[in-house]
């Protein structure tokens, strides 16, 4: 049996040498301690994060979660409860005692008491217009003169004619003296003297009708010159002088509205006339403030002076008409205002601006500050509500400051330094607030707002009783 003999080993093929690689050395592994400072980071970022959450103390009273949230779900910041950013500055107010009123309110129109189309009473030449558009002219003043040589002509025919009948009146009356004598003497018959004196009265009705042409062209030169009716103000001239105007013109020559007084014819609901029908015919001047057509701002104050006789069935509303002296030409003919009618002013109450308190869907609140710099949300009750002024009916006393700007920052208990105009803010301030965003965590229900969110919680307050989120109430 042959005996196998083992193969020699291959012997390996190297590259020819003008191709080989000189030795490479591996490259040195790379050092990861960047991943791990990275990795410290974000731990630090976190605990940064969540750690004022689960130290931050409940607020007051064991309100939970979003207790305070009409506040902390404005947004937080990095002043609130627990923070690092310290006390809080907000800007308050502080509630007075005061009076207010109580309107009925109602949309009408300035209305002229008069207004007068001026027109000619006779017909010729407008000469010269005496008035600028949009003076202010009184009773009496020249407004303009008319061609009157048509009518002085008249005037001289009518005086020669009665100088010439008078002379006839005259003439007869002397015949009617000689017949009377001779009667007595039996010269005349009785019928003569009776047709003489016939013959007087004819002349005397003469002479009456001259008498009576004389004024008429006397008062047709009087219309010549035209004068203001009224006192007012004037508009747009409707006819240039040149032209030739007529009686019987339908447009006239300028249009006078009186503006001073002037009134406002405006409507109330049936439902609100009894009121102020009671205080009408009992002899109350009611005052009547007009405002702008935005409600804003006031343009005038005057009186009622009377109610229509009437309600207007298709809208259930009656007129009314106040008078206003407008002294500052405020209120403009046919302009739109917003009419206020005081039926009742309450006096002696608490007041607060209406930017001081805030809104949920629960209920109406606003934060107090309290005498050691921290706020609380206190729940009022709200009455009547004039401009700019609510009055409180409970909740609030006059003295206690209310946070006005700045309750988005603020949670149950915040520290704040408070502004009022014309008061010193307090010195010093609360404890330090956490890092960070506001903590809103007044309790073991949940969590407020970080960095602008809030509201999470599920605790109850006095501004939130069910414990919902009131998202943006605050203002």
């Amino acid at each position: 049996m042959d005996k196998q003999v083992p193969a020699p080993p291959e012997t390996p093929v190297l590259p020819p040498p003008e191709i080989r690689r000189p030795d490479v050395r591996p490259a040195p592994r790379r050092s990861r301690g960047w991943i791990w400072l990275l990795l410290l980071a974000i731990v630090i970022a976190g605990a940064w994060y969540w750690w004022p959450r689960f130290t931050a103390k409940p607020a007051s009273g064991g309100d939970t979660g979003s207790a305070t949230a009409p506040a902390a779900g404005g947004g937080g910041g990095r002043h609130g409860r627990g923070g690092f950013g310290g006390p809080v500055p907000v800007v308050a107010v502080r509630a007075t005692k005061g009076n207010i009123g109580v309107y009925d309110t109602g949309l009408g129109n300035v209305t002229p008491i008069y207004t007068v189309t001026v027109k000619s009473r006779v017909d010729g030449e407008l000469m010269k217009v005496y008035y600028n558009e949009g003076d202010i002219v009184h009773k009496g003043d020249p407004l303009a003169e008319i061609d009157p040589r048509p009518y002085q002509v008249a005037l001289v025919q009518a005086e020669g004619n009665m100088a010439k009948d008078q002379a006839t009146l005259d003439n007869a009356r002397v015949d009617l003296k000689r017949y009377q004598t001779l009667l007595t003497q039996n010269a005349v018959p009785e019928q003569q003297l009776a047709t003489q004196q016939a013959t007087v009265k004819q002349d005397e009705g003469i002479v009456k009708s001259d008498e009576g042409a004389i004024e008429s062209a006397k008062l047709n030169i009087t219309y010549s010159h035209i004068t203001a009716p009224i006192t007012g103000l004037v508009g747009l001239r409707l006819v240039d002088p040149g032209n030739i105007v007529h009686a019987s013109d339908s447009n006239g020559l300028v249009v006078i509205t009186q503006i001073q007084p002037i009134s406002v014819i405006f409507t109330l609901t049936e439902d609100e006339l009894q009121t102020v029908l009671k205080k009408w015919r009992a002899g109350q001047r009611l005052r009547t403030d007009a405002y702008d057509r935005e409600n804003k701002n006031k343009i005038g104050t005057g009186y009622l002076r009377t109610i229509d006789n009437q309600i207007d069935q298709s809208t259930g509303t009656v007129k009314l008409r106040a008078d206003f002296q407008n002294e500052g030409f405020t209120l403009f003919p046919n302009g739109f205002v917003n009419a206020h009618l005081l039926v009742q002013e309450k006096t002696g109450i608490t007041l607060l601006p209406t930017a001081a308190i805030q809104r949920n869907s629960q209920s109406t609140y606003v934060y107090l500050v309290k005498p050691d710099s921290t706020v609380t949300v206190r729940q009022i009750g709200l009455g009547t509500t004039e401009g700019d002024q609510t009055e409180i009916t409970s909740g609030l006393k006059p003295g206690d400051a209310v946070v006005m700007t700045g309750v988005d920052k603020l949670v149950e208990g915040s520290k704040v330094v408070a502004h009022i105009d014309g008061e010193t803010p307090p010195a010093g301030g609360g404890a330090p607030a956490g890092v960070g965003g506001a903590v809103g965590y007044t309790g073991h229900g949940g969590h407020g707002g970080h960095g602008g969110k809030g509201g999470g919680g599920k605790g109850q307050s006095p501004a939130n009783p069910s414990g919902a989120n009131p998202g943006g109430a605050s203002k």
